[in-house]
């Protein structure tokens, strides 16, 4: 990360602390640093919450947020994860830009519901309510292409990140997998993206695809 990119992104950690001095010990901020995407997490307030740890990766930007069609503008706001323990976690994402409009980091507010959703059990068998969803929205050809914009720029940084002359067969494959775990291979175009950063062919991609499902079975 660059001095600029650095400064850039420490700028959000006042943000970081006065959210969560402002809802409470339930809640949970963490700070992204993207151009790493490997340990992208550099500043947590009240990570009891999750268990989020500086140098730890991001774990729903693709497979939630990137993929959602409410992610608009960059940002997604009021999706549901659930921890390990089966906590409902309310979460919301917004992607954070240099001055040079390059994705670079992201905001995240991680909301443990649980004591709410007590609360709104009790309250509704008072008051009880029938809620309507509305239905999702179609993303725009301008918003998709954000979205592969910012995948791209993302296998970039993993594979920069990690590749040197010399790479080892069971090191590409340890590379391949950190991108299927973090739903990089979801994303239209990113298989074939990977192949040439990497200076390998599709086929290869698919046999080291193939042989981390074979070893997870």
């Amino acid at each position: 990360m660059t001095n600029e990119n650095e400064q850039h992104l420490k700028g959000y950690i006042p943000l970081a602390k006065s959210t969560a001095a402002m809802f409470g010990t339930d809640c949970e901020v963490v700070l992204h640093d993207l151009t790493n995407p490997q340990a992208s997490v550099i500043f947590t307030v009240n990570n009891h919450v999750t268990g989020r740890e500086t140098g730890q990766s991001f774990d729903h930007l693709v497979k939630t947020v990137l993929r959602s069609n409410d992610f608009h503008e960059d940002y997604l706001a009021g999706y549901t994860f659930y921890t390990e323990d089966q906590r409902a976690i309310r979460s919301s994402t917004t992607l954070i830009r240099n001055p040079d409009q390059k994705v670079i980091g992201a905001f995240c507010i991680n909301f443990d519901v649980q004591a709410l959703e007590q609360l709104q059990q009790w309250t509704s068998t008072f008051l009880p309510a029938a809620v309507e969803i509305p239905p999702d929205k179609e993303p725009s050809p301008a918003e998709m292409d954000n979205v592969e914009e910012i995948v791209d720029g993302l296998i970039q940084q993993i594979v920069k990140n990690k590749v040197y002359p010399g790479m080892k067969r069971q090191e590409k494959i340890d590379l391949i997998q950190f991108m299927e775990d973090k739903g990089i291979f979801s994303m239209k175009g990113s298989i074939d993206k990977a192949a040439a950063l990497l200076n390998v062919s599709k086929v290869t991609i698919y046999s080291y695809l193939d042989e981390i499902k074979s070893q997870s079975n």
